[in-house]
């Protein structure tokens, strides 16, 4: 059960070393005795369509609208690093749904595409949310 878990986020994006294509957010999760840490991994590829189905474009325009010209490009960077951090959460929430050892470990690229598509599309308002409010807007 997810409500189990106690998951906080650690850091992320980054580059996952020697495959330039894979993203990587890290997360701190506790049950009951144990704690570690899971790593979350995305394509570049899966993001784009992710980021079409979680309307993140849209977002960026809306933010375009509410920040000095001057400042947008530091928010738009924030915005897509955000948008990252909660998609790869929505996959940590999908791994602990699907009964995750406690372990450290890597949530691995490939696997549950289109769970975690269906995932941010449930998502989607939430997510959008949680994006503006991180930026103050």
């Amino acid at each position: 059960m997810a409500e189990d878990f106690r998951v906080t986020f650690f850091f992320g994006p980054d580059n996952v070393p020697g495959r330039p294509e894979v993203l990587t957010c890290v997360f701190n999760v506790k049950k009951r005795s144990w704690k570690g840490q899971v790593g979350v991994e995305l394509t570049e590829e899966q993001l784009k369509r992710l980021r079409e189905c979680g309307q993140l474009e849209e977002l960026v325009e809306m933010i375009r609208a509410k920040v000095e010209p001057e400042d947008f490009i530091g928010y738009e960077r924030r915005a897509s690093d955000l948008f990252i951090q909660q998609v790869c959460w929505a996959k940590l929430d999908l791994a602990i749904a699907s009964g995750m050892s406690q372990d450290n470990q890597t949530i691995v690229a490939d696997i549950w595409e289109e769970e975690l598509q269906r995932q941010v599309l449930l998502r989607r308002d939430n997510i959008r949310q949680a994006i503006l409010t991180e930026l103050d807007l």
